[in-house]
């Protein structure tokens, strides 16, 4: 665990945190071997502000999957996947992780080290898949014996595509394109009954 996360930092430190995490999410997506001066300039602080905070490059890279990680997390509770009907749940999900996933396509692209923080809350966000396909289930939207296992897969796969960008998508908002995937997820291609 970063040293960032074992004690609460001041709102100055924070804000120092927050810019140098999103600094660091801009440029190494555009340049993944980037310098940690290269980071700090684009954060606009002092390459020192990033070694006081962060030991390593490595505990950079670790801070940033695990923040980006806790906002994927946040973004499925925020679609109530308990409480919401299923089909409004996966909706709200979809959209808000979308918007996420958008924003942080470096840092979740991140192979996640056993144990690390970022594993966990990636296998927690997929228990919480499937509680809501186990909703979707029970209220008949899903069949009684697909595997929900190979439909969360699914619907990873249709969130990555839709991520990757089509140019006959340019004017979906993120709300048109979570109907598109909840769509294909529980509808697939077939003929509308």
């Amino acid at each position: 665990m970063s040293e960032t996360a074992a004690r609460p930092l001041r709102a100055d430190a924070e804000r120092s945190v927050r810019a140098i995490l999103e600094a660091a999410e801009r440029v190494l997506s555009a340049d993944p071997g980037a310098s940690m001066e290269q980071i700090a300039t684009a954060a606009g602080v002092a390459r020192t502000t990033i070694h006081r905070r962060f030991a390593h490059r490595q505990a950079l890279i670790d801070a940033l999957a695990s923040s980006a990680a806790r906002q994927l997390v946040q973004a499925v509770e925020d679609g109530r996947p308990d409480t919401a009907p299923p089909q409004v749940a996966l909706h709200r999900i979809t959209a808000n992780v979308l918007e996420v996933k958008g924003a942080w396509a470096f840092a979740l692209e991140l192979p996640a080290d056993p144990g690390s923080e970022a594993a966990a809350l990636h296998e927690h966000i997929g228990r919480r898949c499937i509680t809501v396909l186990e909703r979707a289930r029970a209220e008949k939207l899903i069949d009684e014996a697909a595997d929900l296992h190979w439909l969360r897969r699914v619907y990873y796969a249709l969130l990555g595509e839709s991520l990757r960008g089509n140019p006959d998508d340019a004017d979906l908002d993120t709300d048109a394109l979570a109907a598109r995937i909840i769509d294909t997820l529980l509808r697939g291609a077939g003929p509308r009954g």
